[in-house]
């Protein structure tokens, strides 16, 4: 092995072996609403070192290798460029006529919580009994047999943020997975990873609550919100918690020892609030009018908190210069639109409008248990309706909106989501460019494990409740049920 490979696999073995961000991740610092009583058990799946060779490269950094190597070796990669040596009982994968991509990453789901089939019994997304819902945590509706995690994995999906409903002001907790086959969520939790809170603008509270005691108008919607944060930052006083002297909030004294009060009793929903306040969860907000996320944006100013991202936002076209300066990523599809009043002002250019000012966060997302399985698909559409419009958008460019941007949103861009030495080999193998309608992909790696091959039915897991189940059969069971 040359010597910078000796150097690159070095540093990824410490950093897998205690120096990488997960470690420091998982201490959360002293913050009492960032302390996980169910933290992750996942252990990465004992692989020899994969040398993929001569393929065409997609690093999610923005560049593209043709004819290059990835070297990936306990579970990190390792190095990735031209004519890489073979090590040692390493496998090697002839990549002639492939490309290779970081895994891809989806930021809103809702697998294991409204599972396959879906049947009353698995509606576990949303809980519907009360407009600020900030206690509850969707890792513990999370059905691990799930088979749409086996479809998404057949699609390249590596990791993604499970999230509640949209039916609340603040619907609760997401988690974030690996994509890997499991008995429990937990074996599936991605180590470290922060969690993200589910808020809801506009329709869909003031339908659900609209006849439940409000809210039943955009300014009752505001008005739940604000009267959520304002409890959460007394909450925060009383516990010891807070921001620094440099970056207060309205709410916070000028006294030096502010904060530091007893608390009194444990309060699940405003630990929540307050973890976003302090920034150790973060938000992530369906919301679809331009108007409603500056709305939204302005309530995150009043109370100190930051906006991951806007979910689904349909007119996030419209402010995407502001999205850009303040460092908010948008979630968004390629093409749904019009299904009600507030997506009705969609634009097949969204993305790609977004995606243009400098230090923008345009990400593609599904939010649906097929478009999970074809988002790179998606992707594609947006590259098509972007050329159209004079915007030519480059693979090596539109790959981030699938891998590395998620990773952004989800805190995790340090852990997954580019193709570089010491970062997780979560790796897929396409059959040729990802951006075809043709593309499938071959093999995935999670940590560097094949937990899928197109090519080898033992890589294809099935769900237990699937085994002994035809495809027919499957169906009439969902119809049963």
């Amino acid at each position: 092995m040359h010597r910078p490979q000796l150097a690159a696999l070095a540093a990824a073995l410490a950093f897998s072996l205690g120096g990488g961000a997960v470690h420091a991740a998982q201490d959360k610092g002293a913050s009492p609403f960032s302390n996980d009583p169910y933290p992750s058990t996942y252990q990465r799946i004992a692989a020899p070192p994969v040398l993929i060779d001569n393929a065409t490269v997609l690093t999610g950094t923005g560049a593209r290798l043709d004819n290059a190597d990835v070297l990936m070796a306990d579970g990190r990669i390792v190095a990735v460029g031209p004519s890489l040596e073979l090590p040692a009982g390493a496998t090697r994968v002839d990549g002639s006529g492939k490309w290779v991509t970081p895994g891809i990453i989806d930021v809103h789901s809702h697998l294991g919580v409204y599972p396959s089939p879906g049947a009353r019994a698995h509606s576990d997304g949303n809980e519907a009994t009360a407009p600020v819902t900030a206690n509850v945590w969707a890792e513990h509706s999370v059905w691990p047999q799930d088979e749409g995690f086996n479809a998404a994995r057949a699609g390249g999906i590596t990791s993604l943020q499970i999230l509640p409903g949209s039916a609340n002001l603040v619907g609760g907790r997401g988690v974030t997975l690996k994509n890997v086959p499991a008995v429990s969520y937990q074996a599936m939790k991605f180590p470290g990873a922060p969690w993200g809170m589910k808020m809801a603008c506009g329709e869909n509270p003031k339908r659900v609550y609209g006849d439940k005691g409000g809210p039943s108008t955009r300014m009752g919607n505001v008005a739940g919100y604000r009267a959520a944060f304002i409890d959460a930052t007394e909450y925060l006083q009383k516990n010891g918690g807070g921001k620094s002297a440099e970056k207060r909030s309205w709410w916070q004294s000028d006294e030096p020892d502010s904060g530091k009060d007893s608390g009194g009793k444990r309060d699940l929903k405003l630990e929540t609030l307050a973890g976003a306040i302090n920034g150790d969860i973060l938000v992530h907000i369906h919301c679809y009018r331009a108007d409603e996320m500056a709305t939204m944006l302005d309530l995150a100013e009043e109370f100190g908190f930051k906006v991951a991202a806007f979910h689904h936002a349909v007119e996030a076209y419209k402010l995407a210069d502001r999205l850009a300066a303040e460092g908010v990523c948008g979630a968004l599809w390629a093409d749904w639109w019009g299904f009600k009043m507030e997506a009705f002002d969609g634009i097949q250019e969204n993305i790609a409008l977004v995606d243009r000012p400098a230090g923008s966060c345009a990400i593609v997302h599904s939010d649906s248990e097929e478009g999970i399985q074809r988002l790179n698909q998606e992707a594609a559409k947006v590259m098509a309706h972007a050329k159209l419009a004079g915007m030519e958008i480059t693979p090596e460019h539109a790959i981030q909106w699938l891998t590395a941007n998620p990773a952004k949103s989800m805190g995790i861009l340090d852990q997954t989501g580019t193709l570089e030495a010491g970062k997780m080999a979560d790796v897929v193998v396409w059959n040729g460019t990802p951006f075809s309608v043709y593309a499938q992909a071959e093999q995935v790696y999670v940590d560097g494990a094949r937990v899928y091959d197109r090519d080898d039915p033992s890589r294809q897991p099935e769900s237990d409740f699937m085994l002994g189940q035809s495809t027919g059969d499957a169906i009439q069971v969902g119809g049963v049920l």
